[in-house]
């Protein structure tokens, strides 16, 4: 395979018109087959001027597909950037995310998720930019580089929340500074009708799921016994046209279970529709794919897409967000009573089966310093026993 260095880009780029436009005019100014009017003369004619015209094609052909590959190639840095792939792992919870854009040939689009393992628990986002495509990916890199630095300093979602609207504002404001420099946010421009739905999730290590959402769609909970809307509290206003109120209480949405499935949509999940106008049912195609649990969240995640792309007939309308979390902790510090094992090891209940706990890293530490002080007080008496006063 032939490479083109960067400086021979643009002789080539220049050089292969010239070529062939030089060819045309050498061949009808200079030969004198040219200069005839007979009908092979002009059959020659013809074909000197389709091959050029060909070749002219060709290149600029080439021209555009190389170009394209350059826009791919960027699209999908800032893919990886901005959506990137969560861990396999997080504090005990399997995670599996995947991102469908309504533009052909786009892998990213308005909708926004990411997952972090920090000090108050697993936290989670997604969100859905209004609008798709190229044009959202400026707003969504606002909330998701805000809430990437927020899951660690706030101590609650509430804080989190308004960390994600404060961003927002600031995003929005830029922007419409940048558009219209002498009026900047009107009521009346387009940036100012620009919001973002979006769902905060807090997994604790007890298994408590903690909640704020915003405008956004609930997530399901997969259980062995069917598969249910994770809450169904009123919703918070979008983030951007209203302003947050005054108090943020998180809702309780009761345990992830061992082997529960917790799935995170946006709402081009459900309002995709077939050719009849029937709109995709997301809990059918959930209840399908965890037919037998435990199953591993990159299944669930690949079956429910082949079933969305089968019934939209590989053309959705808008773009579409999956992610999918599950619980692989085998212990649970408020599901049972705590106990005493049989190595004198701390055991507790998970659904009255006694599991045993790992022990603390203070416990191996005391153990590790009686240790040292055994061994060195048998060396001190082997030394008193061979050396008697």
């Amino acid at each position: 395979m032939i490479r083109i260095t960067a400086r021979a880009r643009p002789a080539l780029t220049l050089g292969l018109p010239t070529v062939w436009g030089g060819v045309a005019v050498v061949y009808k100014l200079g030969c004198p087959l040219a200069q005839q009017n007979g009908l092979g003369a002009r059959i020659a004619t013809s074909a000197v001027f389709f091959a050029v015209g060909t070749g002219l094609v060709l290149h600029i052909r080439w021209l555009l597909l190389r170009e394209l590959r350059q826009v791919r190639r960027v699209a999908d840095a800032a893919q990886r950037v901005l959506l990137r792939p969560p861990p396999a792992r997080l504090d005990g919870l399997a995670v599996a995310a995947a991102q469908l854009s309504a533009d052909r040939g786009a892998d990213i689009g308005g909708d926004l998720y990411e997952a972090v393992a920090t000090e108050h628990g697993v936290r989670v986002v997604m969100g859905d930019v209004r609008g798709h495509g190229l044009a959202a990916l400026a707003t969504a890199a606002a909330v998701l580089g805000s809430f990437r630095e927020a899951v660690h300093d706030e101590p609650d979602l509430g804080g989190v929340l308004r960390r994600l609207e404060r961003a927002l504002d600031r995003h929005l404001r830029e922007r419409a500074r940048a558009e219209h420099p002498s009026t900047g946010l009107a009521p009346d421009s387009p940036v100012a009708e620009e919001f973002v739905t979006v769902l905060l999730l807090e997994v604790g290590r007890d298994g408590e799921v903690h909640a704020l959402n915003c405008g956004h769609p609930w997530p399901y909970r997969v259980r062995a016994d069917g598969v249910e809307p994770l809450a169904a509290e009123e919703h918070l206003p979008p983030l951007g046209p209203f302003p947050l109120p005054a108090g943020l209480d998180a809702v309780r949405c009761g345990p992830l279970l061992p082997d529960d499935l917790l799935v995170l949509y946006t709402d081009g999940a459900e309002d995709a529709r077939d050719a009849h106008g029937d709109f995709f049912r997301l809990p059918v195609a959930l209840a399908e794919a965890a037919r037998d649990l435990p199953v591993s969240p990159q299944s669930v995640l690949r079956s429910v897409l082949a079933t969305l792309r089968r019934h939209t007939r590989g053309r959705p309308t808008d773009d579409t967000a999956l992610l999918v979390l599950r619980n692989e902790r085998r212990y649970q510090s408020t599901w049972g009573a705590r106990g005493q094992g049989a190595d004198g090891r701390a055991t507790e209940c998970c659904e009255g089966e006694p599991v045993a706990r790992p022990p603390s890293f203070e416990a191996v530490q005391s153990t590790g310093r009686r240790t040292l002080r055994d061994s060195a007080r048998t060396a001190r008496l082997r030394v008193l026993r061979s050396h008697p006063v």
